[in-house]
């Protein structure tokens, strides 16, 4: 996986060091990032409490969306593969007090079971 495949909507992980300076002011103080997947333009971020999705918005993509949450909050999530027609895999997750998941979408992709296993990695803590 590359920036090539990150390109194609694919979620590629990417060295952690390479977004500090994007998402480390909004780490505390002892919160540290653990893994972290790029999909197009947004980020997939864990660190050692929460999930942080950034989305960016726009053509230039100067407004970003960074959408905190934290572990224990997630009840449950889904991951829809890819099909012969359908080419697009979802990874869903429900928050507690949400009654529709926030989904993110994959082209068809390996990488979203990578994603899949750091989400549940990280809930199993």
């Amino acid at each position: 996986m590359g920036i090539f495949s990150g390109m194609m909507g694919n979620a590629s992980e990417i060295d952690t060091k390479e977004i500090e300076s994007e998402v480390g002011p909004l780490l505390y103080d002892s919160e540290q990032i653990t893994k972290a997947f790029k999909l197009i333009r947004d980020l997939i971020v864990f660190t050692n409490s929460r999930l942080i999705l950034v989305d960016k918005q726009g053509i230039t993509g100067k407004k970003i969306e960074y959408h905190s949450i934290p572990f224990r909050s997630i009840t449950h999530f889904a991951v829809e593969t890819a099909g012969h027609l359908d080419l697009d895999a979802e990874l869903k997750i429900w928050i507690s007090g949400n009654s529709s998941p926030i989904t993110k979408e994959f082209k068809k992709d390996k990488n979203i079971f990578e994603v899949q296993k750091a989400l549940a990695n990280s809930i199993a803590r």
